[in-house]
């Protein structure tokens, strides 16, 4: 079936064809035909456009009453190819000219497209990503972050298949992106097979806005991301209403349709008009849901209060391990109490925290509890929705700050934890610096980098390490007077 779509002099409007989007790797189906009133060939916006919307082919017909017969322009878009050129234009052919076998050649573009992104099965349900950053910082810092973003995408199980930079001296706030990177970002995906694009900085509703009302392909960010991982480590009751909370917080603002879909209205037969548009009811529910999970996690606040009332009459001493993200944490846990907690090399493993009981040297127990890991620009609404958890680090009579050294980000890594740390108020709690896997760092660094950071240095899966720590622990413990009763009865 043949569909065609015609404009006037002044423009031409293509309704949405998200039922229709091409699969990754392929091209849209569509073919512009337009006229220049001029001898001009095609023009950037031309060419904007034939990336941006996948288009098949782009034509022009350059008439103008000089010219007796007008030349028509034709380009295409390129797979991968040795030129800086994501795209090719034709010689100029007159209306006789026509007959170049268009289906041929599309065909042709496509099976070589396919072939460039063999690697891509539309039925194995595993998303393709090309990662960007729009920064205003130092190059290095921008492909640093986008380190910790491909991992965060790693995490949860995301293929990368390309990723893109931009430094702009400022962002503005509606156009983020420049049109030039977009269009790259546009040919990229195609050339890559790519089903969805994430940015390493928080967009903003207007700014998601202005990329997806020009790009026919999923747009997400590092909060959404981030926030996506969380719901599906979530197992616990609590846990899932924290992340539902945190997503549909964020998701709120950004709960906009684009132009060709505000006209859908929804309303029953014999109802005084059109009722609420179908943004309108989302928001709507959106904010009904959220009311409904605070007063739910209202409750569990008040449970680990009462909780944590119990175990202070107990007089059990709480240590809480802390620290970013894939730094040790649950291992350290395990390795101290002899447990199984769940711990992987990947961001986010530990979601909900654990608690055993650790015995001293001295028969003195204490209780150990790991929490979830931090991040640097750690979305606020988890933070909020985390705060009955989170609440558990304020009954801490020590906190283990797990540092990964082996990382060459653990300097930016440590701000990020103390920063969140001030913010949770939570500085005056006495701390240990814990520098972690210093199996994978130079020998002669380790003494140094203790100095450094006033911390103790360990490998969390070898116990022979954790001596000098666990008596260090025991000894904080004693000076604050909560282990001399267990002490001098044993």
């Amino acid at each position: 079936m043949v569909y065609v779509i015609v404009g006037d002099h002044k423009k031409i409007v293509i309704p949405a064809i998200s039922e229709y989007r091409a699969a990754p790797g392929r091209l849209n189906g569509l073919r512009c035909i337009h006229t220049h009133l001029t001898t001009e060939s095609l023009t950037n916006d031309d060419l904007t456009d034939l990336a941006l919307l996948r288009l098949d082919m782009m034509a022009a017909i350059a008439s103008s009453k000089t010219k007796l017969h007008p030349h028509i322009h034709i380009a295409h878009i390129l797979p991968k190819n040795t030129h800086n050129h994501p795209y090719r234009i034709l010689d100029p052919l007159r209306p006789s000219q026509l007959n170049i076998d268009c289906l041929a050649m599309i065909l042709a573009l496509e099976a070589e497209l396919a072939r460039m992104s063999k690697g891509y099965s539309a039925d194995s349900g595993k998303e393709r990503a090309l990662l960007a950053s729009v920064s205003s910082t130092s190059r290095r810092k921008a492909l640093d972050s986008l380190v910790e973003l491909k991992a965060l995408a790693d995490s949860n199980q995301i293929e990368i298949v390309g990723s893109l930079v931009q430094q702009r001296k400022s962002i503005r706030t509606q156009r983020f992106i420049g049109p030039g990177k977009l269009q790259e970002l546009a040919i990229m995906a195609l050339q890559e097979a790519a089903t969805v694009i994430i940015f390493d900085q928080e967009l903003s509703p207007s700014q998601i806005r202005t990329i997806t009302d020009q790009i026919e392909l999923k747009v997400i960010d590092r909060t959404q991301l981030i926030l996506d991982i969380f719901a599906q480590r979530a197992k616990t009751r609590e846990g899932k209403l924290q992340v539902e909370l945190a997503q549909l917080k964020y998701l709120l603002p950004r709960l906009i349709l684009k132009n060709t879909a505000m006209s859908r209205l929804t309303g029953g037969i014999g109802g005084r008009g059109p009722g609420e548009t179908k943004l309108e009811i989302n928001r709507r529910r959106a904010r009904d849901r959220i009311a409904r999970l605070e007063q739910e996690l209202l409750a569990v606040r008040k449970h680990r209060k009462q909780q944590r009332a119990q175990r202070q009459k107990k007089g059990l001493p709480i240590i809480s391990i802390i620290g970013y993200t894939n730094a040790g944490k649950s291992t350290l846990l395990n390795t101290l109490t002899r447990s199984n907690v769940l711990a992987e090399s990947r961001l986010f493993a530990t979601l909900d925290p654990s608690s055993r009981r650790l015995k001293f040297p001295k028969d003195s127990e204490v209780i150990i509890t790991d929490t979830v890991g931090f991040i640097k620009d750690l979305p606020a609404d988890l933070l909020v929705a985390f705060r009955a958890t989170l609440e558990e680090l304020e009954s801490a009579d020590l906190l283990l700050h797990v540092i990964d050294i082996s990382n060459r980000q653990y300097e930016s890594q440590i701000d990020s934890v103390e920063g969140i740390l001030g913010d949770l108020k939570l500085q005056h709690i006495r701390t240990i610096r814990v520098l972690n896997k210093i199996d994978r760092v130079d020998p002669h660094n380790i003494s140094n980098l203790a100095r450094k950071l006033n911390g103790m240095a360990i490998c969390a899966k070898q116990k022979s390490t954790l001596i000098p720590l666990i008596k260090q622990m025991e000894v904080i413990l004693f000076e604050k007077s909560i282990l001399k009763a267990n002490a001098y009865g044993s």
